[in-house]
């Protein structure tokens, strides 16, 4: 593959011919044929997928699945889930048919403050500043109104702004750091906007006032921008019952299982590298429902493994007790989403996840994400501690194996009937289809 200069120029069909002709060039009528194939057929639609992003030449589809039966704080829903990964649907789901007879999940948000920040360089008087920063705030307060005002209508805002002496950091580094509630929109360009208004205030004002030197009245503002890291915007989900209501599991009673499982959450408190794949299983179940949302899961996923870090140390996300005869499971995570605004709005399926999930407020959005990550998280565990983690994912993952032997419906089949009562591996399942293939050769 060649440079090339202008590709964002290229038309739609451009861009596609000069991928395929550089990709395959021996074949690149059919290269284009196929990406040309995943777009919709709507081309309204169309457009619409090709203006969220840039350099689009088709589509990437996922699977869009729902996990029914999800009982939270007594009310049912059917959770929309985006994501491609074999089993994640399917043990959400047990896990939400498994509690939906034990009093089913809880949920409450404790808090919905997100921050933002300006940070900057500054060689004046400390002690002078913090003595008119009060003055400071109502200047910058007063002066944002116009970007405020229907935030603020709807009962969030600018919470707070707090001078941070950062000097222990990086020579002469200071932030302003802001406090926001943005209600039910993730609230990304409504906070940054008003951080870029708050940074041009602020050197006005230093500049009118008499007290700096001139020296003072110089601020380098080095960045304006929101932080993902959102602790208090946090969610706490949880289970719980009597022990003795688990009932047996598999071959082990309700109090082995309880304990077992509860030494399977110890374990990923104290051990890093356990940790970091026990949280991964919480966001197989909280990123699919914030993809088919239309929300952002990179920040999402970025502020999660933060707050798993809090302490110095990655640990787990979730934590089970099991005090008097009672078990409990849940799960504190930070979850900044959006209900109105951004792709919630435009994308047509997160408009129907959201129609599907009663057009929730971001706070029951928030638990309806929390309680879909400590599901996976109990089904996850529960199949660690009792059969194996491969018995039920293989099985959900044999039709991949068996399409990349590109099986027959008649040898797929066979295949399902023989794993019912087999161990399913990528080894076993080829050495299937070549003996299935064999017997058939022999016969014809």
């Amino acid at each position: 593959m060649t440079p090339i200069e202008g590709f964002s120029k290229l038309s739609k069909e451009d861009k596609i011919r000069w991928i395929a002709q550089s990709i395959s060039p021996e074949h690149s009528t059919e290269y284009e044929a196929e990406l040309i194939s995943y777009f919709h057929p709507q081309p309204e639609v169309q457009k619409l997928y090709d203006e969220f992003s840039e350099n689009t030449i088709t589509n990437f589809y996922i699977p869009f699945g729902i996990a029914p039966n999800v009982l939270i704080n007594g009310e049912l829903y059917a959770v929309p889930m985006a994501i491609e990964e074999s089993s994640v649907v399917a043990a959400a789901s047990k896990s939400a048919k498994f509690w939906l007879s034990r009093g089913g999940f809880k949920a409450e948000v404790i808090s919905t403050k997100k921050i933002g920040q300006i940070h900057f360089l500054w060689k004046g008087d400390y002690h002078k500043l913090y003595c008119v920063f009060d003055e400071l705030r109502e200047e910058l307060l007063g002066n944002a109104a116009s970007i405020t005002k229907n935030m603020t209508a709807r009962g969030g805002g600018v919470l707070d702004v707090e001078l941070v002496d950062a000097r222990h950091l990086i020579q002469d580094y200071y932030q302003l750091k802001i406090t926001f509630d943005t209600c039910d929109s993730m609230g990304a360009n409504f906070i940054n906007s008003c951080l870029e208004n708050f940074a041009q205030s602020f050197k006005a004002w230093l500049l009118g006032k008499e007290m700096f030197t001139s020296e003072e009245k110089d601020v380098n503002v080095v960045l304006c921008i929101l932080s993902n890291y959102t602790p208090e915007c946090l969610v706490r989900a949880w289970v719980e019952c009597p022990i003795t209501e688990l009932g047996q599991i598999e071959d082990q009673s309700a109090e082995q299982f309880a304990q077992k499982f509860k030494t399977a959450i110890e374990i990923a408190k104290k051990d890093i590298y356990r940790a970091t794949t026990h949280n991964k299983g919480i966001f197989n179940g909280i990123d699919a429902v914030v993809i088919a949302t239309g929300n952002d899961f990179r920040a999402i996923e970025a502020c999660g493994h933060t707050y798993a870090a809090r302490s110095g140390q990655y640990r787990s996300l979730s934590d089970c007790s099991i005090e008097n005869g009672h078990f409990k499971f849940w799960l504190d995570i930070p979850i900044a989403v959006g209900t109105v605004g951004g792709l919630t709005g435009l994308h047509p399926l997160a408009k129907r996840s959201l129609e599907l999930l009663r057009r929730p407020s971001a706070e029951q959005l928030m638990k309806i994400i929390a309680v879909t990550g400590l599901a996976q998280n109990f089904g996850a565990i529960k199949s660690l501690v009792t059969t194996g983690i491969q018995k039920g994912h293989m099985k959900m993952h044999l039709l991949n194996i068996l399409r990349h032997f590109s099986a027959t419906e008649k040898e797929v089949a066979q295949a399902i009937e023989h794993f019912k009562t087999n161990v399913v591996s990528f080894t076993a399942v080829r050495e299937l289809i070549e003996k299935i293939r064999v017997d058939y050769d022999s016969l014809v």
